[in-house]
């Protein structure tokens, strides 16, 4: 590596071209950063007293001495984003500049010249900067002063316009910059092939990742150490065609979004949002281990980026699976993305059908919506559907799907039907988040003409304002207020229409007779109200019963018959082969009577809580194990799967074993010897059980 202090435009100036590899990012500077860059030349250029401004660095890979030539390309590792600018800045001031010379060597055809081109040479070689692939027409066209591509860069283009309106709008400008351009100073970092890693050194650089994003450290990190040849196929064949698929906005949007779901899907681990990158070197060097080469898993980045474009950004092609996307889409159900990857692959592979594909997706939106709507805690959804695909028999896929639903049990329960039925009726549904998404699943269901929730408004048939009418005081009776407050945001008292400014706060009678009124609506949600005489308390609740039912049809529950679900519950609870005979020390005695107690008393903390005897121990789990009992002849050894420092402990009776060979789970220990003891033992349980409830949705 050689690292020297170079005068920015002399350094540009001299080398013939510089290149941004096919792995690097797209260029990504905002208005904010080109505004700091303007902001940085100008004043360098307005205060004589400041001789020069540090710009960073620029990192480049020089080839071997025996292929370097003084005309060979400069590959770009580090500063395209500041090299790009400052060149969409040159390219602003030779359009404004003209014919004139304000700073001396500041005229267009210097700029052009030095900076922007080579005279000497023609194609692309002519072109001081080469962007990658997405970016390169768009710069070359400002530079060569043509007309812009169809698929123009965004980024570049705008950037460049700013630039060019600064320099139009204030004149003045255009010598302050041409200075402050002067006194540009960068370190010039210049990496041999032979003797310096690039990767490490990229990695090193942006291990903040503040810069770059971890899907761009991916990309970077998949393609920049191989073979010319094999990195440009890979990128033409696959990683090209997944940005293009994203579109400019949506890749930087959702693309470290997308890359947590698959590194989920396909590992069944969820990432922490800044760990992805991490998460994907580790299963990349798991899966080399497995004989798996980089193509292999480009490729499979590649069509997991097919079916998240599917589901996520509305580019699914079948109608039918297209509509379920969009209610999923509307219900931000982003925690099931990783489980439905996989259906999208198994679908793909043609292991399900598309009515079967429609039918999970349908089963998961149902799943989430009662859920919110029983205020179920979300803790452990995003691990319930990281997990749900490791459940599933692929030759009986949406039975299984159905089975491990129905199976769910405790706090990542499938709300039954009479729950589900008699808290819609009392949430406030006006002001959940998801209105429009449940009112357009109400008036739609069953319809083969869909009606678009978009061109009506909610409606309180019971209006809001607190100063109702004598007519409306007197159909609610003495208690209108306590009325109207508990019932006026719920499912009864909630409809859909257009004419909601002619309604207005106009009695019951008005609304429903009216031209357009409840008599001649044509909406589903409306069916009824024309043939009622009164709007109250006693027809609100008969109304949101009668919707309640309705809904439950709508968001419906898995069904199968009782012997098939049996098979299901007993493959999921076969026996490890042990039982409490085979721990000698649990047999009889004083040791087996406080197992006994202990037992029961941990089985009633959460109905998801099961028990499984192992050769050496006794596992409980909820998640994964909380708590293990390893018997002893005078104690029971219990391993607690929480840290120490996370349990509050103030008898002191938890040693920390982490490092310590021992069986069971968990880095906490303690000793269960007297009944007196297991009350406050089973706090300290307790705690490593809640702790798993707790962490499980850290990530959402």
């Amino acid at each position: 590596m050689k690292a020297t202090d170079a005068n920015l435009l002399a350094f540009i100036s001299k080398a013939p071209q510089f290149v941004i590899p096919i792995y690097q990012r797209t260029y990504s500077w905002t208005e904010k950063e080109c505004r700091q860059l303007w902001e940085d030349v100008r004043r360098a250029g307005r205060r004589d007293h400041i001789p020069v401004h540090f710009l960073g660095s620029v990192v480049y890979v020089e080839e071997s001495l025996s292929t370097n030539t003084s005309r060979s390309p400069q590959l770009v590792i580090d500063g395209q984003q500041r090299l790009t600018s400052v060149m969409l800045l040159l390219a602003a001031l030779s359009r404004i500049i003209k014919n004139g010379e304000p700073v001396d060597g500041f005229s267009a055809k210097k700029i052009r010249n030095r900076y922007l081109l080579d005279p000497d040479e023609d194609g692309e070689r002519a072109f001081k900067l080469l962007l990658s692939k997405t970016d390169r027409t768009t710069l070359n066209s400002i530079v060569a002063e043509d007309d812009l591509p169809e698929a123009v860069s965004i980024r570049v283009k705008e950037n460049f316009d700013l630039f060019l309106r600064w320099l139009e709008q204030d004149p003045e400008a255009v010598a302050e910059i041409c200075t402050g351009l002067n006194k540009l100073m960068i370190v010039d970092v210049a990496l041999s092939r032979e003797h310096d890693n690039p990767q490490l050194i990229f990695e090193s650089m942006n291990s903040t990742g503040k810069e770059l994003s971890q899907a761009d450290l991916i990309r970077n990190f998949v393609l920049m150490g191989l073979e010319p040849k094999l990195q440009t196929r890979l990128y033409e064949q696959y990683w090209r065609k997944m940005e293009e698929g994203f579109g400019q906005g949506a890749y930087v949007a959702h693309f470290d979004s997308f890359m947590r779901h698959y590194l989920t899907s396909v590992t069944g681990m969820i990432p922490r949002q800044g760990d992805v990158y991490i998460a994907y070197k580790t299963y990349s060097h798991e899966q080399a281990a497995k004989d798996r080469d980089v193509e292999e898993l480009v490729r499979e980045v590649w069509e997991f980026s097919r079916y998240y474009r599917a589901l996520v950004l509305g580019q699914e092609k079948d109608k039918t699976l297209a509509f379920s996307f969009k209610d999923l889409r509307e219900l931000k159900v982003d925690v099931a993305y990783p489980f439905l990857l996989e259906v999208y692959r198994d679908y793909d592979a043609n292991l399900l059908t598309a009515e079967d594909f429609i039918e999970i997706v349908q089963l998961v939106e149902a799943y989430v919506f009662r859920r919110a709507i029983c205020a179920v805690p979300t803790n452990s959804l995003n691990q319930t559907f990281a997990s749900f695909g490791r459940e599933l028999k692929k030759d009986r896929y949406l039975e299984s799907v159905k089975a491990n639903f129905l199976k769910l049990r405790s706090y990542r329960r499938f709300p039954r039907e009479e729950e589900f039925v008699a808290r819609i009726q009392e949430r406030d549904l006006y002001n959940f988040r998801n209105r429009s998404y449940w009112l357009r699943k109400f008036e739609n269901y069953g319809r083969k003409e869909r009606v678009s929730v978009d061109d009506y408004t909610i409606e309180h048939i019971l209006p809001q304002n607190e100063n109702l009418s004598k007519e409306w005081r007197e159909a609610l009776g003495d208690d209108w207020a306590t009325v109207q407050e508990k019932w006026l945001h719920t499912l009864g008292n909630l409809t859909l229409t257009g004419y909601n400014s002619e309604y207005s706060d106009n009695s019951f009678a008005l609304k429903r007779d009216m031209e357009g009124g409840f008599k001649q609506s044509p909406l589903r949600v409306n069916q009824g109200l024309g043939q009622l005489e009164t709007w109250n308390e006693t027809e609100i609740k008969v109304r949101a019963e009668k919707m309640a039912r309705q809904a439950a049809m709508v968001w419906d529950m898995p069904n199968l018959p009782q012997d098939i679900l049996k098979a299901y519950q007993e493959q999921a609870e076969t026996s490890t082969g042990y039982s409490i005979e085979d721990h000698p020390y649990l047999i009889s005695g004083k040791m087996r009577q406080l197992f006994d107690d202990f037992r029961r008393e941990v089985k009633t903390l959460d109905a998801c809580v099961t028990e499984q005897f192992l050769k050496l121990y006794v596992a409980y789990k909820a998640e994964t194990n909380f708590v293990d009992v390893v018997p002893q002849a005078k104690a029971l050894r219990l391993s607690l799967n929480i840290n120490p420092q996370e349990l509050s402990d103030p008898k002191n009776m938890v040693v920390d074993v982490t490092g310590v060979g021992r069986w069971g789970n968990g880095n906490s220990e303690v000793k269960l010897t007297e009944p007196q003891d297991l009350h406050y033992v089973l706090g300290l349980v307790r705690q490593a059980l809640e702790r798993q409830f707790g962490a499980e949705d850290s990530n959402i």
